[in-house]
């Protein structure tokens, strides 16, 4: 899994450079925004052995820099870089008719890298669709869970309970996410809708033959709404 893990983000990255150094033959653009971005996260985490889980809602806000440097055929190609700060977590759907509940809120400092490419109108007012693709690394700032009153883990007919106070081993996250949506370029700034989906090929619990779980990794769909405005042109 680390070995997929590697090469996966090596051809991310060799995407985000290797658009750019074949637009070259195409034509120069030299377009430099930046601005803010705010969504939600429907976050969960892919544990083994499993935990059954209900969708959780978490915030997402941050800064977004996007430099377009070339059209390709019919495509504008650029990257796009942010530094967000991310929940993200899991909620249980305990099922064991004891009515306990249990979520678990884990705060991220998240930057993800991706390569942007546009579909449509180049210049003036307008819309395109985009795509961004690209890895994004993130690091624990801190994390708390919150339980029922009223708790039986005992009663768990599965029998994973290792992860209750059980705080994470490792802060630092690495994954890959993308996404598409629509910008809308006004004469008061660009408006992009977008939908993502970040896969996470790290863990925070220790993952040896020793360890309760064999994978703890963080996956989340995305929506974001950002507003960016032209430093140039």
């Amino acid at each position: 899994m680390k070995k997929q893990s590697v090469i996966a983000l090596l051809s991310i990255l060799c995407l985000l450079v290797g658009l750019p150094v074949r637009a070259q033959l195409q034509d120069p653009r030299h377009n430099l925004a930046i601005g803010i971005n705010g969504g939600v996260n429907l976050s969960s985490v892919s544990f083994e052995p499993s935990i059954k889980q209900k969708t959780f809602i978490t915030p997402s806000v941050g800064v977004t820099v996007r430099y377009i440097s070339e059209r390709y055929f019919k495509i504008l190609c650029g990257i796009q870089g942010e530094i967000n700060y991310s929940q993200r977590g899991w909620k249980e759907n305990i099922d064991d008719g004891t009515g306990d509940t249990y979520q678990r809120t884990m705060n991220y400092i998240e930057v993800p890298l991706m390569a942007h490419l546009g579909f449509g109108k180049d210049k003036g007012n307008g819309a395109r669709f985009i795509l961004n693709i690209g890895p994004q690394i993130g690091f624990l700032l801190g994390e708390n869970e919150k339980q029922s009153a009223s708790w039986h883990p005992e009663d768990r007919p599965n029998g994973v309970i290792w992860q209750y106070g059980k705080m994470a081993e490792m802060k630092f996250d690495y994954g890959i996410v993308g996404g598409g949506g629509l910008e809308v370029r006004t004469g008061i700034g660009n408006f992009l809708l977008e939908a993502r989906y970040y896969f996470g090929l790290s863990d925070f619990y220790h993952s040896t033959k020793k360890d309760p779980f064999s994978r703890s990794a963080h996956s989340y769909i995305a929506g974001r709404l950002t507003y960016l405005f032209d430093i140039k042109k």
